[in-house]
C-alpha cells in the first residue's frame, strides 16, 4: 500500500509544520503581545493558538476514538470556559479571558501534536476512507476531516503571525 504511505508521510509533515509554526509563534511571546488586539473585537494570538489546539485535539481524538489530551491540560489553563469548550463560537470577552503564558500554549500544543502522531501512525487505507461525519453530503471521511484540521490550523496559525508581526511592528515586546 504505497499509497497510504505516501498519504501518511504528508500528513505528518503537514502536522509537523502546524508544530513548528505554534513553537516559532509562542517562542518569546509576552502576554502583551499574546494578548494584542488589532482591534477591540479581534482575536488574539493567545486565543488563536489555543483554538487551534483545541480543534485539532478535539477533532482528532474523535477521529481516533480516544480521549482528548485537554483534561489534563485544562485546569493549568484556569479559563472561564465549559470543560469541552473549543473556542467555537465563543465572544469577544470570551477571546480576552485567553491569558495564559506562551509555554502553556506550546506545550499544550506539543501534547496534540504526539497524540496525532500516535492516530497518524496508525492509519491504513480502510481507515482513512471510514466515515466520520453523516451530517454533510458527501459524508466526511478521516481523510477529509485531517485536511480540514489541517486547513483549519494553518489558516489561524496565519492569522497568529500576522498579528504578531503587527503587535512587534507596533513596538510590543
Amino acid at each position: 500500500m504505497a499509497e497510504v504511505k505516501i498519504t501518511k508521510e504528508l500528513l505528518v509533515d503537514h502536522f509537523g509544520r502546524i508544530r513548528e509554526l505554534v513553537s516559532e509563534l509562542t517562542e518569546g511571546l509576552s502576554e502583551e503581545t499574546s494578548t494584542y488586539r488589532l482591534d477591540p473585537g479581534a482575536n488574539t494570538i493567545g486565543w488563536l493558538i489555543w483554538h487551534q489546539a483545541r480543534v485539532q485535539d478535539d477533532h482528532l481524538a474523535d477521529a481516533a476514538g480516544t480521549e482528548q489530551v485537554w483534561p489534563q491540560w485544562r485546569d493549568r489553563f484556569g479559563l472561564p470556559f465549559g470543560p469541552d469548550a473549543t473556542g467555537y463560537g465563543q465572544s469577544s470577552d470570551d477571546v480576552a479571558a485567553v491569558r495564559v503564558p506562551a509555554e502553556l500554549l506550546d506545550g499544550y500544543h506539543a501534547a496534540v501534536h504526539e497524540a496525532t502522531l500516535r492516530y497518524l501512525d496508525r492509519l491504513d487505507a480502510a481507515e482513512l476512507e471510514r466515515v466520520v461525519d453523516t451530517n454533510w453530503n458527501p459524508p466526511v471521511t478521516v481523510s477529509v476531516r485531517l485536511v480540514s484540521v489541517i486547513g483549519d490550523c494553518l489558516q489561524h496559525l496565519g492569522q497568529a503571525a500576522l498579528i504578531r508581526g503587527v503587535a512587534d511592528r507596533a513596538g510590543h515586546p
